[in-house]
């Protein structure tokens, strides 16, 4: 049940980590294709929020509570490493790369400013109608 329960959230964090990248193609080109809902209030939110999370967790140097709560879960299932089936370990490989935490740091950060830039360039909640200048 618990290793259920951790590759549970590796999925859940995988699709956070979608979202968040997917999010802003999807607003962009909504926009630039005036795509309905691309600029809606609560998706824009969201997604301006999930990116603004990620940032602070690496300018804090704290690590993201998703990660933390699936290792807890694999420690309560007796798992000491991720050597597991084929879809966990690719999920993982895209997930978490080997490189100095500055790294990761300045990639969240300026992709934080795209967002940012995509937030005042195309402002949400137009009533459904993107690209409305």
């Amino acid at each position: 049940m618990w290793r259920m329960l951790a590759d549970a959230i590796l999925v859940l964090h995988f699709g956070v980590v979608l979202f968040v990248i997917a999010g802003l193609a999807w607003i962009v080109v909504g926009n630039v294709l005036r795509w309905p809902g691309a600029n809606g209030w609560w998706f824009r939110t969201a997604h301006l929020a999930a990116i603004a999370i990620v940032v602070l967790e690496a300018w804090l140097g704290a690590t993201c509570p998703l990660t933390t709560l699936e290792d807890w879960l694999r420690a309560q299932a007796g798992e000491a490493g991720y050597s597991h089936g084929f879809v966990e370990y690719w999920v993982r490989r895209v997930l978490f790369y080997d490189a100095p935490p500055w790294v990761f740091t300045l990639g969240y950060t300026l992709f934080g400013a795209l967002v940012a830039a995509a937030w005042w360039r195309f402002p949400p909640g137009r009533g459904g109608r993107p690209g409305n200048r």
